[in-house]
């Protein structure tokens, strides 16, 4: 299954916010032709409506796959126009945050073949990474072209079960709004050393950023990568001492931190 099967049997996005339009975009830029999508959104961007794809018209009887994108509370009102889908051979595949195969299941039809991802909001820029799981209706070519389609916004890694995805969202779905908040604490440290406030602010970012992307590019781990900017007895080290601290630092909170993101996704899930 490659992207000439899905330029022959189109392809449905169902939303198209941040997330959606991101996807496009990379699509788009990887040569599948703007006609061979079909958005369905209830505010169309000015960039989506100027991009070639066809917005807001009737759908395929049978397309190659179907994306949902949409907000889970816009799901109820959304998925019923799909049913006449499922059960067949269109493959659907949902970056819906909290929605469980099962849920697609009842509205598709059991013998529907269902993928459910988690993306993060780096995804945006290209940058996310996306874990998927399928159903036993998927086939190994189904999880290739949801593999090749996420990939235009960053890595994609495949589960083994889909109730490690609580786990995924506490580890890379909530996990940017943790960085988010280090990049806060760590600039509101250095105005507490006596720096301004924009300056702190953009060591703060810059530091996390490079730091972030020499950790994804460089050979060694980020073990090893520590060990290399920690000199004995020097100042990377003083600081380390206090964040390393096994019950006051940062193992136990981002432990915490964790397990707390992926309790609240189980009761969520479990409504």
């Amino acid at each position: 299954m490659d992207m000439t099967y899905l330029a022959e049997k189109g392809l449905v996005l169902l939303g198209c916010g941040k997330m959606g339009s991101a996807m496009l975009e990379g699509w788009l830029k990887d040569g599948l032709p703007a006609k061979s999508v079909y958005v369905q959104d209830p505010y169309p961007s000015d960039w989506v409506q100027e991009s070639g794809v066809y917005v807001n018209v009737d759908l395929p009887a049978a397309p190659a796959i179907v994306l949902i994108a949409v907000k889970p509370q816009m799901m109820a009102e959304a998925l019923p126009v799909l049913r006449a889908m499922g059960n067949g051979q269109t493959l659907f595949l949902s970056v819906a945050a909290g929605i469980s195969i099962g849920s697609y299941e009842d509205i598709l039809g059991g013998e529907t073949p269902i993928i459910r991802a988690m993306p993060n909001t780096p995804a945006a820029v290209g940058k996310g990474i996306t874990a998927i799981v399928g159903n036993g209706y998927t086939t190994s070519a189904h999880l290739d072209l949801a593999d090749q389609l996420l990939s235009a916004v960053g890595q994609v890694v495949r589960l083994q079960a889909e109730d490690q995805m609580d786990a995924v969202t506490g580890v890379s779905g909530s996990g940017p709004a943790y960085v988010f908040h280090m990049i806060e604490c760590l600039a509101k440290a250095g105005e507490a050393q006596g720096l301004d406030a924009d300056l702190a602010m953009a060591l703060a970012k810059a530091t996390v950023a490079g730091a972030g992307a020499l950790a994804e590019d460089a050979d060694e781990t980020p073990s090893q990568l520590r060990v290399n900017v920690t000199s004995p007895n020097g100042t990377t080290q003083a600081g380390l001492e206090v964040l390393m601290d096994e019950t006051t630092g940062l193992p136990d909170l981002i432990n915490k931190t964790v397990a707390a993101a992926t309790d609240r996704s189980k009761e969520l899930a479990n409504g």
